[in-house]
This record gives structure tokens, C-alpha cells and sequence, in this order.
């Protein structure tokens, strides 16, 4: 793959803030023709530096959404069982984010439900289901202060 340079980078930058944004409006902004601005973004969307264009939803804007912060505990740390925990988690829509960490906790998911209700069904689901699964902890969101995927361009320049 291509070192990125920094005109990938203004790129890049620009597109996290809004990817709707005019590809001639990104070359007049960081000086290259729009003709150019393509060629960038389709070389990093084909080498997998943009992963995906999305629509990022408010989540308080959706009427009946639960936003939970949840650790989960293995009871065993074998290679398979944290790939199998991993699938698990990754395949289920409720799972928005799964971080697989150290520390005590093994993976601490960011999951949306529409009400506790479902989490319940969830948990039964994924998680009392699996007997690899030793414990976890809940945390509830009260207010969603800040959540985005935006990584700050700036400090990699």
C-alpha cells in the first residue's frame, strides 16, 4: 500500500466531518483538482483506509434508545474461545462497538437497544448462552456526551 501524504490526510479529514462533500469542494480547499480528490478516495476505499461511508445517527434523536457500556469476562482465555467470543459479538446488530482490551475485563462492547427490556433478551442471547462467558458488568448511559469514529487527523500530521 501507498504511504498516505499529506493531501490524503485534508482528505481524509474533511471526509470524516461530512463524506457528502463535493469532491471539486475538497480540491478547491486543499489545492487539487477534483479529477485528483477521486483517484485518492478510490485508491483508499480499494486499499481499505476508508472502510466504510455511513450515516452516523443520533441516537437521542430515536425515540426508545438505550445506549449500555458493557465489560465482559471469559472464563477461559484460549485463542478459539476469544475468536469465538468475537464473532459472537461482532454478529449481533445491539453490539455497535466491540473492543477486545486488557486490563480485568477481556472486551467491553458500546451496545443500542430499544429499551431494557431487550437488553434482557440480549443478555440471554449472547451472553448466559455462552459458557465461556463468566460474568460481565453494565454499565447505562445517562447522556451521550460525546460519540463519534472521527480519528484526529491533526495529530498524525
Amino acid at each position: 500500500m501507498n504511504e498516505l501524504d499529506q493531501f490524503d490526510f485534508q482528505i481524509l479529514k474533511i471526509l470524516q466531518k461530512n463524506n457528502l462533500t463535493p469532491q471539486r469542494d475538497i480540491g478547491d480547499h486543499i489545492g487539487l483538482s477534483a479529477a485528483a480528490v477521486q483517484r485518492r478516495i478510490k485508491r483508499m476505499r480499494e486499499t481499505g483506509i476508508i472502510k466504510a461511508d455511513i450515516s452516523v445517527i443520533d441516537t437521542e434523536k430515536l425515540k426508545h434508545s438505550v445506549t449500555l457500556i458493557v465489560e465482559v469476562f471469559l472464563e477461559r482465555d484460549k485463542i478459539d474461545l476469544i475468536d469465538q467470543a468475537q464473532t459472537l459479538f461482532t454478529s449481533a446488530p445491539e453490539v455497535q462497538q466491540c473492543y477486545y482490551v486488557t486490563g480485568e475485563s477481556d472486551f467491553v462492547l458500546v451496545v443500542v437497544v430499544p429499551s431494557m427490556k431487550d437488553y434482557e433478551k440480549l443478555t440471554r442471547r449472547i451472553f448466559y448462552n455462552n459458557e465461556n462467558i463468566k460474568h460481565f458488568r453494565t454499565l447505562v448511559s445517562m447522556n451521550t456526551v460525546k460519540a463519534g469514529l472521527e480519528i484526529p487527523i491533526d495529530i498524525l500530521l
